[in-house]
């Protein structure tokens, strides 16, 4: 018999909960994180874990690394072998299990939203930190209606008119995240390009850059902008997004965004990478105020 795993208190389950609970992925990260965690300090190895389960080692490797939704039975034995048996600790176990089986929010723009999209809104949800760098366009959080419409328009030419409208109300319901009470932490370097590529004509793209204007003065965001004529603003021709969560249970998350696919990075010393390329170009990028001075000079 494997020995009980070392209880985990009930209020660290409660705030791991209530933290990660606006957000089924990260919730279902929360689950495999700390059923991990309970099978290793249980001494039980993966062979074991999956009779309990009727299943395999490779389903127990997905259900830990929240590339599937837990099933109930399946929580419920693996807990019971891990010596978890307190129902003041089950009961946050199943209502983590209830809300990782949910559809997000997101999952009604489907017919629009690509698969692997969807994950990165629920991570965004949950992030108390979200850094991207941006070397084509603005970043989806930051543009206006007008400029995403004119963005799909392009990626999408012939998309029906109902299409783009919900490719555009996905994108701007994505910003109500900047707006709540519990707003995460927004840092983005835009490449130089992204201000003089004219998006949608001139009103469309002097409307946006207003819009920037505001959005860098609030508290939450900083704006820096990569110019042309810094050698140390060069790191490639792709966008990256680096997310950090409040719950040690989470790793940090390294998003890569391709044409018809995207990349998610978990590993330390990848997401470490990619955390100093982006230390290092906000070292090298024009300051938030210079940012602003270069904006408005753009607008003039």
């Amino acid at each position: 018999m494997p020995a009980p795993a070392r209880q985990v208190d009930a209020p660290t389950l409660e705030y791991y909960l209530a933290v990660s609970a606006r957000s089924p992925v990260a919730v279902r990260m929360v689950l495999g994180h700390l059923l991990r965690t309970l099978r290793k300090e249980a001494g039980v190895d993966a062979e074991t874990a999956r009779r309990a389960i009727r299943g395999s080692e490779a389903k127990i490797s997905r259900m830990e690394r929240a590339q599937v939704t837990c099933k109930p039975d399946d929580v419920r034995d693996l807990l019971t072998l891990y010596g978890v048996t307190d129902p003041h600790l089950l009961a946050p176990f199943e209502e983590m299990v209830r809300i990782s089986r949910q559809p997000g929010w997101w999952h009604r723009f489907d017919g629009v939203l690509p698969d692997w999209a969807g994950k990165l809104i629920g991570l965004q949800e949950a992030a108390s930190a979200i850094r991207t760098y941006e070397v084509q366009l603005v970043p989806g959080l930051l543009q206006t209606p007008a400029y995403t419409e004119a963005v799909v328009r392009q990626a999408y030419p012939e998309a029906l008119q109902h299409e783009v409208d919900s490719r555009v109300e996905l994108r701007m319901i994505r910003q109500n995240l900047l707006v709540r009470d519990d707003v995460p932490l927004l840092w983005a370097v835009l490449d130089e390009a992204v201000l003089r590529r004219p998006m949608g004509g001139e009103q469309v793209m002097r409307e946006q850059l207003r819009h920037l204007m505001f959005m860098a003065q609030l508290n939450h965001i900083t704006l820096q902008v990569a110019p042309f004529n810094r050698p140390g603003c060069i790191v490639g021709g792709f966008p990256v997004t680096h997310l950090r969560f409040e719950l040690p249970a989470l790793p940090d998350i390294v998003y890569l965004e391709q044409l018809r696919d995207a990349e998610y990075l978990d590993k330390p010393d990848e997401t470490d990478h990619y955390r100093c390329v982006l230390d290092g170009l906000a070292q090298a990028a024009l300051s938030p105020q210079e940012s602003l001075e270069l904006l408005e000079y753009t607008l003039s």
